[in-house]
């Protein structure tokens, strides 16, 4: 019977990250995993989102924080284009921040960037066969979310954009260091701040703080 799969030969694969060494290293690890493999990088969603529109893709391995766009955001808009597009995330943030989300939103797996180099080559061709890759933790944390009777958590009923900024909020960062990293302005950063606390019922940062480190949402 003839394979359905395509060859190592054929296989194109697209990393997307904002930091042009960073996507360096990723390429290096995936055209040593993936001999012959056709690889193009990019640094941000418009960019990622013109080329998918461009040509096929095999495979998107990409960040979740990108300028001015919210990584659940930006891999919705990219399903919609593209539905059978796996997608695999490598990012910066733990899994028990964001993965879930990012699963909901499309993903086919989710790997922190402390991940070993062989994990990224198996993860990899696991979305890339139809399978998903999770972690133990972030498995019993979804199969949690489809329980029927279970109500949600404050932080659950934030939007993508309102989540993203309620973990820097707790991780530290200043209003105006929040906007200056994901571009936003500070007047728009402090909105959406001021919904968090009222969707949370919370008064200030340091209760916000409190609640994540509670919850596990920051470390």
């Amino acid at each position: 019977m003839e394979s359905t799969m395509r060859t190592a030969t054929t296989v194109r694969i697209l990393v997307v990250d904002d930091h042009p060494s960073f996507r360096r290293g990723v390429k290096d690890i995936l055209e040593e995993g993936f001999e012959g493999a056709s690889m193009a990088e990019c640094g941000n969603a418009q960019e990622m989102l013109d080329q998918v529109r461009e040509q096929p893709y095999d495979l998107v391995v990409m960040d979740i924080s990108m300028p001015g766009r919210s990584g659940p955001e930006v891999l919705k808009e990219l399903k919609q284009l593209a539905p059978t597009l796996p997608v695999l995330i490598l990012s910066m943030h733990p899994e028990d921040q964001y993965a879930i989300r990012m699963f909901k939103a499309g993903a086919a797996g989710y790997l922190t960037k402390a991940s070993a180099p062989e994990e990224l080559v198996h993860a990899a061709k696991k979305v890339m066969a139809g399978g998903q890759y999770v972690s133990a933790s972030v498995g019993e944390a979804l199969a949690l979310t489809v329980r029927t009777g279970v109500d949600k958590l404050p932080h659950e009923r934030l939007s993508d954009r309102e989540y993203e900024v309620l973990c820097l909020i707790a991780s530290g960062q200043t209003v105006s260091d929040i906007a200056e990293s994901i571009h936003l302005s500070v007047t728009t950063i402090s909105t959406y701040r001021a919904r968090i606390l009222d969707k949370m019922s919370l008064k200030n940062n340091a209760e916000l703080t409190r609640y994540a480190l509670q919850h596990g949402l920051v470390v």
